[in-house]
């Protein structure tokens, strides 16, 4: 059975840094691809960091600079390094793992930055 759990979110003042972890099991993680996306009230899911299968990163716009993805292939985990967090940050962040024809999506951690 595929489980992707995410875990590290919390309530942070702007400016501030938190790290989500996400770990995999049930699945051969060197071959996936690891994403992180997030969803804010109101909007539609989004890309915010990719780390293919080989290593090559993709970040969006909006966080490029501040926030950095990372993967651990023995120990099955992608992480997501969140620093300079903005209210805007604001939502729920999942984990996805895609490979050819198949994703698996983490049941998502909540972020919230506010003063």
């Amino acid at each position: 059975q595929v489980q992707l759990v995410e875990s590290g979110g919390g309530l942070v003042q702007p400016g501030g840094s938190l790290r989500l972890s996400c770990a995999a099991s049930g699945i051969i993680f060197r071959s996936y691809a690891m994403s992180w996306y997030r969803q804010a009230p109101g909007n539609q899911r989004e890309l915010v960091a990719r780390i293919s299968s080989g290593g090559r990163i993709n970040y969006s716009d909006s966080v490029k600079g501040r926030f950095t993805i990372s993967r651990d292939n023995a120990k099955n985990t992608v992480d997501l390094q969140m620093s300079s967090l903005k209210p805007e940050d604001t939502a729920v962040y999942y984990c996805n793992a895609e490979a050819p024809y198949i994703q698996h999506w983490g049941q998502g951690t909540q972020v919230s930055v506010s003063s």
